[in-house]
């Protein structure tokens, strides 16, 4: 049988009714500030999307400094600027 993750061995009950409903309005309100932030920045998805791509083609053997030398590109910027455009041409 696995074992619980610390966050699952937390009992809710500890939070008062008023607790439990402010968690979930807080959680509630702050999935809708980052949907509302991704919508407004388009390009978090291209950079993403782009970063993914490119680890699952080329499955690096170290992670962190491909990701390293990836986000450090001098040219990341315009490269995710020249996709976005493309991506708006088309919708």
């Amino acid at each position: 049988m696995a074992e619980m993750s610390d966050s699952e061995k937390l009992d809710r009950s500890v939070l008062s009714r008023e607790q439990q409903e402010e968690l979930r309005h807080f959680k509630v309100q702050t999935r809708i500030a980052n949907e509302k932030y991704l919508r407004e920045h388009p390009e978090v998805d291209v950079l993403l999307s782009d970063f993914l791509r490119d680890v699952f083609l080329k499955r690096p053997s170290d992670i962190l400094e491909f990701a390293a030398g990836h986000f450090t590109d001098p040219n990341l910027a315009m490269k995710t600027l020249s996709k976005l455009q493309a991506n708006q041409s088309t919708t």
